[in-house]
């Protein structure tokens, strides 16, 4: 019988034990030309086909709400397909189970939606996971816009627990941005065009 996670686990050994350092020693990390690129671009024309969006909400408890104006973008929850979704899927779970293993996270699920900003959009600074609460303990953040420049804005900006600024990444295809979700405050800035990307979180709790 063919071991798919072992498969998993040794083609992307490299890139996960990167992943891993720097969370170490950083915390967050900013891979570009991360994944494969055939496999971006038909994530890319996948999220272009979506037509079962919904508008995104806030979270200021446990409980989530709408407010457009700390928040613009439009989402779609991941799911296993046969096809990209589960390519794109594969690579998390190979993620998910070297980080166990190299840090005893105890992570034991994985969400994700398709997020789509159109022009004017953008997310207010904002944390993904509250102190201790023990839900979200890695984001993962995937783009796949081709051709991105800073003119066409939806950076995303990224501060530490002082509220300092970090870096700004460019939502350009194929980088990928992973970080420990309750330690960086950080925002998408308003975009001037349709902006496509993955936003996904290792879970402790397996709750959403």
């Amino acid at each position: 019988m063919v071991n798919y996670s072992a498969i998993i686990l040794g083609m992307n050994r490299e890139l996960y034990e990167k992943i891993t350092d720097a969370l170490v020693k950083d915390g967050y990390i900013v891979i570009e030309n991360a994944l494969d690129p055939p496999m971006t671009k038909r994530l890319h024309a996948y999220a272009q086909s979506l037509t079962e969006l919904k508008q995104a909400g806030i979270s200021a408890t446990n409980s989530q709400h709408l407010d457009s104006s700390k928040r613009c973008d439009k989402t779609q929850w991941l799911e296993e397909d046969s096809a990209v979704q589960s390519e794109f899927l594969a690579f998390t779970s190979g993620l998910q189970t070297y980080l166990n293993r190299a840090l005893y996270l105890g992570l034991n699920d994985y969400e994700s939606h398709f997020a789509i900003y159109e022009k004017g959009d953008f997310y207010e600074t904002h944390l993904d996971a509250f102190k201790n609460s023990k839900n979200r303990v890695v984001t993962t953040v995937y783009y796949l816009n081709d051709g991105w420049s800073k003119e066409d804005g939806g950076a995303l900006r990224v501060y530490n627990e002082e509220n300092e600024f970090l870096t700004e990444v460019i939502p350009n295809s194929n980088t990928l941005v992973i970080f420990l979700s309750e330690k960086f405050p950080h925002e998408v800035l308003p975009a001037n065009k349709t902006r496509y990307s993955i936003a996904g979180w290792f879970r402790v709790d397996g709750n959403q």
